[in-house]
C-alpha cells in the first residue's frame, strides 16, 4: 500500500512547487521578466527533485498513462487551491464539471487495473 501512495505524496509536493514556478510570478508584474525567469528555474530544481523519483517509484506499481493521470489531477486540485488562495481569483461552477469530466477520464484510464 506505501509503495502506491508514496509516489501520490512525491507528486503532490512537485506540484506545490511548479504551480509556484509556473504561476507565482503573476503577483509580482513589476519584476523585471529575466529576475521571475531565474526564480522559477530555481524553484523548478526543487519540482523535479521531487517529480523525477515519484515517476520512477510509481512506475513499479503503475503504468506512465496512469502516472501522467494522477500527475494532472493533482495539478489541477493543487491549482485550484493556488488559483483560490494565492491568486485571489475566484473558482466557477464550469470549474468544476470540468473537474467532473476529468475525474470520469481517470475513471476509464484505471478501469480494468
Amino acid at each position: 500500500m506505501i509503495k502506491h501512495i508514496t509516489p501520490i505524496i512525491l507528486l503532490l509536493i512537485s506540484n506545490i512547487f511548479m504551480t509556484f514556478a509556473w504561476y507565482g510570478h503573476l503577483r509580482f508584474k513589476s519584476t523585471a521578466l529575466w529576475i521571475v525567469v531565474l526564480v522559477s528555474w530555481g524553484i523548478a530544481f526543487f519540482e523535479y527533485c521531487f517529480q523525477v523519483p515519484a515517476n520512477r517509484i510509481g512506475y513499479d506499481c503503475y503504468n506512465a498513462v496512469q502516472l501522467k493521470t494522477i500527475q494532472e489531477v493533482i495539478t489541477l486540485l493543487v491549482f485550484s487551491f493556488f488559483s483560490v488562495l494565492y491568486l485571489k481569483q475566484e473558482f466557477r461552477w464550469n470549474y468544476l464539471v470540468g473537474f467532473i469530466f476529468i475525474v470520469l477520464a481517470v475513471f476509464f484510464i484505471f478501469k480494468g487495473k
